[in-house]
């Protein structure tokens, strides 16, 4: 297959495009300065020369405080964007694959909350910020302007593109960061969701892009945890002497709400692909042994 990859120089762009490079499929990565998804006849042009049979599209606006200001801007990013790349893979036969968010999930319920059960990809979705109803959005618009398409939902992204200086960052790099200037953090104890990292998820979607099991699908790797739970998890494995301290998401204080819980069941995914998502701790420790290897930009520990 002929593949391109939307958002290539990103954390999960750039994991995706490193696994398909070790297929026998022909890829092609476009960065945002090649690529620009809420201008059709930009993108129209960039890519019917490369007459694709499949489009990855890691592209998006995830300025989740920042969106509650331009809400307009993320909604041109996060939902046109996705259904001018719809339509266009639509008009031409070229399969598409999505990615989204557990976010949509931010305004489930309590009583669905204490239940304690993975959200499935059959959960009624409630978002309740301006990020998250413009990639809920984008889902709808890729789904009934493209049917053969693949819809991901992952949750807490890392990759060492982030600490490469390319892409957005991650909250692994940012505790990093704050950890060796600070003896003391406080962070959120009440947001339940699991950390996925790029690697282990590129890969899983190289997978899932080999069959024709169109639809939606939730991929994260396995277990649950929260953003303080996992703070601690990072400090320790790096051997950084920080204490964490719990505190609630009305404590924190962020502008846009953020999901109390958003583990996402990804059963769907494993029986089409043939197995799960690594446990997030052995995630972890890939992802932290591997910073070793990595060069780094100047001015970046």
């Amino acid at each position: 297959m002929r593949l391109v990859v939307i958002g290539s120089t990103g954390q999960l762009g750039r994991d995706f495009l490193g696994s398909l490079k070790q297929t026998r499929h022909n890829v092609v990565g476009l960065t945002h300065a090649q690529l620009e998804i809420q201008q059709p006849l930009q993108m129209a042009a960039t890519l019917e020369p490369l007459t694709p049979d499949l489009v990855i599209n890691c592209a998006a606006y995830n300025l989740v405080d920042r969106a509650e200001d331009e809400p307009d801007v993320a909604f041109r990013i996060n939902a046109l964007g996705p259904r001018n790349l719809a339509r266009l893979c639509e008009l031409h036969g070229w399969r598409l694959l999505h990615v989204s968010t557990d976010y949509v999930f931010g305004g489930i319920t309590s009583e669905r909350i204490a239940t304690g059960q993975p959200l499935t990809e059959l959960e009624l979705p409630a978002p309740n910020n301006a990020y998250a109803t413009s990639k809920l959005a984008g889902e709808y618009f890729v789904r009934s302007e493209c049917p053969k398409s693949f819809i991901v939902r992952t949750c807490g992204l890392y990759g060492i593109a982030a600490l490469q200086g390319q892409g957005k960052g991650n909250f692994v790099e940012t505790m990093l960061r704050l950890g060796r200037d600070r003896p003391q953090l406080k962070v959120v104890d009440d947001q339940l969701c699991t950390p996925t990292s790029t690697a282990d998820l590129a890969t899983a979607l190289t997978r899932l892009i080999e069959t024709d099991a169109f639809g939606l699908y939730h991929a994260t790797n396995a277990g649950q945890i929260t953003w303080c739970q996992l703070a601690r998890e990072i400090f320790r494995a790096s051997q950084l002497s920080v204490e964490v301290l719990p505190i609630t998401t009305a404590e924190f204080g962020a502008k846009a709400r953020r999901p109390a819980f958003s583990v996402l069941d990804c059963g769907k995914l494993a029986g089409v692909i043939g197995g799960r998502l690594p446990d997030w701790h052995d995630a972890l420790s890939r992802y932290l042994a591997s910073r070793a290897t990595v060069q780094l930009p100047q001015g970046v520990f």
